[in-house]
């Protein structure tokens, strides 16, 4: 893409691949070319873009693999080239490709294209008219729609006079219950070697491009190169090496209903949506069985990783339920609520960048909204593990570690702790 820009560094690949790719085992450790941190939707798409390099690739979860303490697991995420800027429609494209490279190599059906409509009420904080420049400017097509229009083609939504919508036809769902266990499997059968229920404790850098990662139960093992995939848990690991992001994590929550007229929300009768209102809502059609999903984006509470309820929210259910009430009538009915963790920046950008003098740690991540993205950034990842060239990720650091408002969050954090 001729938007993005290379930004890998060149460096030695990890020890394993200098001694000629065996394993070595010595009194306290085992050396892999890569070790990637967490096997979520992020860690595992890295894991099996790594194996497929030919590197020698562990990866570690502290969890049970599809474990539901985080954010990436579900049985449906938005994936869309909708969006307010064109370097994320390009990366959308490119995601998209990305998907289909790995639907073709596992067998599995990971997306379900549904069409995909953004509405904005009259007094919509976001401008909907950046979405339609972002993607004009990356020749994406789509439609306007006025409030009459969206009634006559959807008539399960009650809409206020002056609604305009956004329908794009490359849209739909990304199925992580399918599309983890695809990259797992892949990254096995190109020789990853993947371990549940181990935690990682400490990453220390023996040396120049000499990484150890320690685990609970008393492990080490050495590498060139770590791809940090931890999302709520990040800060345990980069807090001690003095590099901790400014991340606020909330529990949030998503509920499905059961339609009066089920039929009506079946995928080929109804698209995913995104509510650019004060609150923001969003919404898929039933899927796997289960009626139409909805959820407040950023609705929940502050809370940390470890200290988090799975406890149902009351007060966002209602939320929820009374914008339905109000806009979606016949798909009143909750019949189950799931919650999981938001892990933000301060600018809702990903994190995809080395570590700032440590060029051998990697850090990934999605900021809320990137299981879409998960299949390229397995890709970018590797890149960047490997130290090869052809790691491209948004020009002018828009996803570096260090980008100013990062920095700007950290000093500030730093000089309230004092």
């Amino acid at each position: 893409m001729s938007s993005f820009a290379d930004n890998a560094a060149e460096r030695p690949h990890g020890r394993a691949q200098r001694h000629g790719g065996s394993a070595i085992v010595g009194s306290v450790s085992t050396s892999y070319d890569a070790i990637v941190i967490g096997l979520g939707g992020i860690g595992s798409a890295a894991a099996y873009r790594l194996a497929q390099r030919g590197a020698r690739v562990l990866g570690l979860e502290q969890f049970e693999l599809g474990h539901d303490r985080g954010a990436s697991q579900d049985e449906s995420r938005i994936i869309r080239l909708s969006y307010h800027r064109r370097e994320y429609v390009e990366l959308a494209k490119d995601a998209f490709a990305a998907w289909h490279e790995v639907e073709a190599a596992s067998g599995d059906r990971i997306l379900t294209i549904t069409g995909g409509l953004d509405l904005a009420p009259p007094d919509a904080p976001e401008a909907i008219e950046d979405y339609a420049a972002a993607m004009t400017a990356a020749g994406v097509a789509f439609e306007w729609l006025d409030t009459a229009a969206i009634a006559r083609r959807w008539p399960q939504w009650r809409l206020d006079d002056g609604t305009r919508g956004l329908l794009q036809e490359a849209a739909g769902i990304a199925d992580p219950s399918v599309g983890n266990p695809a990259h797992q499997r892949l990254a096995r059968e190109h020789g990853a070697e993947l371990l549940e229920r181990v935690k990682v404790t400490g990453i220390r850098e023996e040396a120049a491009g000499e990484l150890t990662v320690e685990t609970a139960d008393g492990r080490r093992f050495e590498t060139g190169a770590v791809v940090l995939a931890t999302d709520a848990w990040t800060n345990d690991l980069l807090g001690p090496l003095g590099h901790a992001l400014p991340l606020r994590v909330t529990r949030e929550q998503v509920t499905w209903f059961d339609a009066t007229d089920r039929a009506a929300f079946e995928p080929d009768r109804f698209p995913i949506w995104i509510w650019l209102g004060e609150p923001s809502f969003y919404g898929f059609p039933a899927h796997r069985g289960r009626g139409p999903k909805v959820g407040q984006d950023i609705g929940g509470r502050e809370t940390t990783a470890d200290g988090r309820s799975f406890e149902p929210d009351p007060d966002g259910l209602a939320r929820v339920a009374g914008f339905l009430e109000q806009h979606l009538p016949t798909a009143l009915g909750p019949t189950r609520t799931k919650t999981c963790l938001y892990t933000l920046t301060p600018d809702r950008d990903f994190v995809l960048d080395c570590v700032p003098g440590m060029p051998g740690l990697v850090v990934a991540l999605g900021a809320a909204h990137g299981y879409k993205f998960a299949a390229l950034f397995g890709r970018i990842l590797a890149d960047l593990a490997l130290g090869d060239r052809r790691a491209k990720t948004p020009g002018e650091g828009l996803f570096s570690c260090d980008r100013p408002i990062l920095r700007a969050a950290s000093t500030a954090n730093l000089v309230a702790d004092r």
